[in-house]
């Protein structure tokens, strides 16, 4: 038998889940709490939540942080999670009373957006015993600055530019963890990881698109019929 050969159980209810592609299974991963985590899926969809193959939730969303968001994915998932604390509008006391109540909910990891001030994440990082993700959006973040505050890992969402921001902060950072988007196909995702990228972040269909192909089937099946 070879040694790479992983066998699989799975059963005919289950086996229709959203799987993140294969190429993430590159990259090194991050060791939190003693969990190995290669892949984040991008989602607040407790449906898909439930049926991946992720390693791991990135619980971000463009609004106003809310625990009770936070609660009702962290009661759902069977896979870690990481949950957005604000960092834009929300920030300083509420943002660490945020993460602090995320940690009680069983949350690995908060996580700031790129606007947070220095100041946030040194309060955030004070009040709380789990990780801090500070995102950087651009190269003309102040990586440093985030670093120094407390940011224990590195969320590099640059679009196109990720690899080049990545590759920049390894020059200086070279053990830092990072966490970064792949883009949608296998080569940006190689790309990503080739630059420096321990974790990946895959950004699922949505549920109506992911129903748009059952509803088709379910239509081939009535007029075979």
């Amino acid at each position: 038998m070879r040694h790479d050969y992983i066998p699989e159980v799975t059963g005919n209810l289950r086996k229709n889940n959203v799987q993140v592609p294969a190429a993430i299974r590159q990259c090194t991963g991050i060791r939190i709490f003693g969990k190995r985590i290669k892949s984040f899926i991008f989602t607040t969809d407790v449906a898909i939540i439930k049926n991946t193959d992720a390693d791991a939730v990135m619980a971000v969303y463009p609004f106003t942080p809310q625990p009770t968001i936070t609660q009702a994915i962290l009661s759902v998932s069977d896979i870690p999670v990481v949950c957005g604390v604000g960092g834009g509008l929300t920030h300083g006391t509420r943002s660490a009373n945020i993460a602090l109540h995320a940690e009680f909910q069983g949350a690995i990891g908060v996580i700031l957006n790129s606007p947070a001030p220095h100041e946030t994440i040194r309060y955030v990082k004070e009040h709380i015993d789990i990780p801090v993700i500070a995102s950087i959006a651009t190269a003309r973040t102040d990586i440093k600055g985030k670093i120094e505050a407390g940011a224990d890992i590195l969320n590099v969402s640059g679009g196109k530019a990720t690899v080049e921001i990545i590759k920049e902060i390894r020059k200086e950072y070279p053990h830092i963890p990072i966490i970064a988007t792949g883009g949608s196909t296998d080569e940006s995702i190689k790309a990503t990881i080739a630059a420096g990228a321990n974790s990946i972040i895959y950004t699922p269909p949505c549920t109506s698109d992911l129903f748009k192909d059952k509803m088709s089937s379910y239509r081939e099946g009535e007029l075979n019929e």
